[in-house]
C-alpha cells in the first residue's frame, strides 16, 4: 500500500505563491522518500515552480548528493536540526534554485539513532530580498503510523515553507555556511 498524498491544499498554495513570485524550488528528502515533490508535481502548474528533488535516504547520500559534512553526521546523526538544515542548503546549491526545503526523520515502527519514531525535523533555506540568509527550522514528534508520519511531515514541512515566506522574500541562493 502506498501513503496517500497529503491534501493538496498547502501544495497548491506553495505552487501559486512560488509562481506568483517567479521562484523555483528544490526538495531533499529522508524519511519522506519523495512524498513532498509528489505533493507538489500534483498540483498543476508545479513544473513552473519545483526543479527536482533529492531522495537521501542514506546517510551516505546526504554527504556525496547534498554536502552534508561527513563530521556532521557523525556528531549529530542523519536526524537532527543541523542535518536538515544543510540539507536544505546543499538541494539550494546542487539544484541551483533559490529555495531549499528539506526533511529527515524517524517515520518508525522503530526507534532509529536513539530517536523514536514521529521524530521529524524539517528546515528551509533562501536568501532574502536584500541579501539576507533566510532559514527555518522545527522539530517535531508526530504520533501514527509509519504512512501517518509521513503524510504529516510533507504537510509541517509546506507550512513551514509558507511561514518562512511570510517572513521575506527570497531572490538567489548564495554560499553559505551550514549552521
Amino acid at each position: 500500500m502506498s501513503t496517500p498524498l497529503p491534501e493538496p491544499g498547502l501544495a497548491r498554495r506553495v505552487v501559486t505563491e512560488a509562481s506568483g513570485r517567479g521562484l523555483t524550488l528544490g526538495t531533499a528528502e529522508s524519511l519522506t522518500g519523495g512524498l513532498l515533490s509528489a505533493a507538489l508535481t500534483a498540483v498543476p502548474g508545479a513544473s513552473a515552480v519545483l526543479a527536482g528533488g533529492v531522495v537521501a535516504y542514506d546517510i551516505r547520500l546526504k554527504s556525496t548528493l547534498l554536502d552534508v559534512p561527513a563530521q556532521l553526521l557523525e556528531s549529530d546523526g542523519a536526524v537532527s536540526e543541523r542535518t536538515a538544515r544543510a540539507m536544505a542548503v546543499g538541494v539550494c546549491r546542487l539544484l541551483g534554485v533559490p529555495w531549499g526545503l528539506a526533511t529527515t526523520g524517524v517515520a518508525g515502527p522503530d526507534p532509529s539513532e536513539g530517536k523514536p519514531p514521529g521524530t521529524v525535523h524539517v528546515a528551509v533555506h533562501g536568501v532574502g530580498a536584500g541579501g539576507e540568509e533566510v532559514q527555518a527550522h522545527r522539530v517535531f514528534s508526530l504520533h501514527g503510523t509509519r504512512d501517518e508520519v509521513r503524510a504529516a511531515t510533507v504537510q509541517r514541512a509546506l507550512e513551514l515553507l509558507i511561514d518562512t515566506w511570510g517572513a521575506g522574500s527570497p531572490v538567489v541562493c548564495q554560499d553559505i555556511g551550514v549552521p
